[in-house]
């Protein structure tokens, strides 16, 4: 049986956006839920909406692409949520001017 890895996108109350990796989604967000994950960004930024959700293969591959995308402005994270490569594509050459 294969296990699903999970990249995850919530919204925090703030307006800010949290990216974690799980192999059991339900638990996870449950635990940000509750505030049950100690030191955690979101522990004081509930309530939280769910606003993206994608499978991947492996832990590794997961981690790799939250470690990624974290690192990305407000602006390319929504591009990427909507799936417009063009509108990241065109972020990343504002980017290297």
């Amino acid at each position: 049986m294969q296990n699903n890895f999970h990249l995850y996108i919530l919204k925090c109350v703030n307006g800010a956006y949290y990216i974690g990796h799980t192999d059991n989604i339900e638990q996870r967000l449950s635990e940000h839920h509750l505030g049950l994950i100690s030191n955690c960004y979101t522990k004081t930024r509930r309530p939280l909406e769910l606003v993206f959700l994608q499978d991947f293969p492996t832990r590794d591959a997961a981690f790799h692409a939250e470690r990624q995308i974290k690192g990305w402005s407000r602006k390319k994270k929504e591009a990427f949520m909507q799936d417009n490569w063009d509108k990241i594509k065109e972020l990343n050459d504002l980017q290297k001017k």
